[in-house]
């Protein structure tokens, strides 16, 4: 027997303890009772599995955020330093998952601005300070544009009033008064911004801060980038590895145990087991392809396009997403057309309902030919001489293969 006749056979034997208990159909309500356990075994393996997962290490918790922000990503300066230290500070009370940053296992080189950073989001004085500093400027950007607004009007207003002779001078004076007072306004919030400023830079965190990135070695940068690609080439591995050593024992002992509930013959243990098999194979399956997809096609795909575009020739990648697309629907109509609605799986139907064999239309009862095309819906068994639907598979009166 060929490789796909033993594959085939054993599907259809999976399938069959799946929907038969004692080689009897099982019963709706029972089959409702087992698709609740299904679905609830399977949210618990996956609940399970998030949380031993969530026990190694990830990228983002070894670099987090924050230290790509400051050694990485930003090449902070003293014009802009206040600002870039202001947003990270404030993201902790304004997105709880930012203030529970893993302390365990942090990058060497990040530990040191971790740990400052975290003194300072647990400084409630310091904090309040950027708060302060963080309205006060969003009040000041708005005034600006009031005020840049205003000064459009009144310029307008202006040579409307000399274009006039002297009309509307009230307009412009009152357009005039109004850019004195926001001005005034503006210049009020600046003073307290700096005053902010002063605070802040005052402090002695903030200062020990300034001088770790005065002095920040440009090896540990490239080394902190260097160990950040090698993470996340190797951590979807990691991954996979802490959920098997969650999902094969799990695996095995349903395995062993629809083992041997079909060696002993035990229907219902039989069918419970082997939804269970197939309940923890799924995410075995699934986590599997997502490795897969996160090793290979993914960073293959980067590469590829961004060779293409060294070429010059990205258009290429457009082609072959395009001839995948065919390939993909071809091979969905095959799927369809040849598996699912093949004409074998047609005549099943039409059979079972009591339709024409050829047309497909209602036919009358006791009737040997369709009264619509007039094709005749008998033919006689060659092992038992009865008359057998034409394209039924087996003989309806021995059973025989037709």
């Amino acid at each position: 027997m060929s490789m796909f006749g033993t594959m085939k056979d054993k599907l259809f034997r999976i399938k069959s303890n799946l929907t038969s208990l004692d080689s009897q159909p099982i019963s709706k309500a029972s089959l409702i009772i087992i698709l609740f356990l299904d679905l609830f075994i399977l949210i618990s393996i996956f609940d399970g599995l998030e949380k031993h997962t969530r026990q190694l290490s990830s990228p983002d918790d070894y670099i987090p955020y924050s230290c790509r922000e400051i050694v990485i990503n930003r090449d902070w300066n003293p014009t802009n330093r206040t600002d870039n230290l202001s947003n990270i500070i404030l993201s902790y009370n304004n997105y709880y998952y930012q203030i529970e940053e893993k302390k365990k296992g942090r990058h060497p080189v990040c530990a040191p601005y971790l740990d400052l950073l975290d003194q300072m989001k647990n400084d409630r004085e310091l904090t309040v300070f950027f708060e302060d500093r963080s309205r006060f400027d969003h009040e000041a950007k708005d005034l600006q544009r009031e005020i840049n607004n205003l000064k459009g009007g009144y310029d307008t207003s202006l040579l409307e009033t000399i274009a006039r002779q002297k009309e509307g001078q009230a307009n412009v004076d009152s357009i005039k008064k109004d850019i004195q007072e926001k001005s005034s306004a503006l210049n009020t919030l600046r003073a307290q911004i700096e005053a902010l400023e002063q605070k802040i830079n005052g402090s002695e965190k903030v200062r020990l801060l300034w001088e770790k990135l005065e002095t920040l070695p440009a090896v540990d940068r490239e080394k902190l980038k260097a160990d950040l690609r090698t993470l996340y080439f190797w951590y979807p591995v990691k991954r996979l590895g802490m959920q098997m050593i969650f999902l094969v024992p799990l695996f095995a002992v349903f395995y062993l145990w629809n083992t041997a509930s079909i060696r002993r013959n035990r229907g219902i243990q039989v069918l419970v087991s082997s939804h269970l098999l197939v309940v923890s194979f799924i995410p075995v399956f699934f986590k599997i392809i997502e490795t897969v997809y996160d090793i290979i096609p993914k960073k293959m795909l980067k590469k590829l396009i961004d060779l293409l575009e060294s070429l010059k020739l990205v258009a290429l990648w457009h082609y072959l997403v395009i001839a995948l697309a065919i390939a993909a629907a071809l091979f969905v109509i095959y799927l369809f057309q040849k598996k699912l609605f093949s004409r074998e799986k047609l005549m099943e139907r039409r059979i079972a309902k009591g339709l024409c064999q050829q047309c497909g239309k209602h036919l009358p009862p006791g009737s040997n030919a369709c009264p619509f095309c007039g094709f005749a819906q008998f033919k006689t068994c060659g092992a038992c001489d009865q008359a057998t639907p034409v394209y039924g598979k087996y003989c309806r009166a021995c059973g025989k293969e037709q």
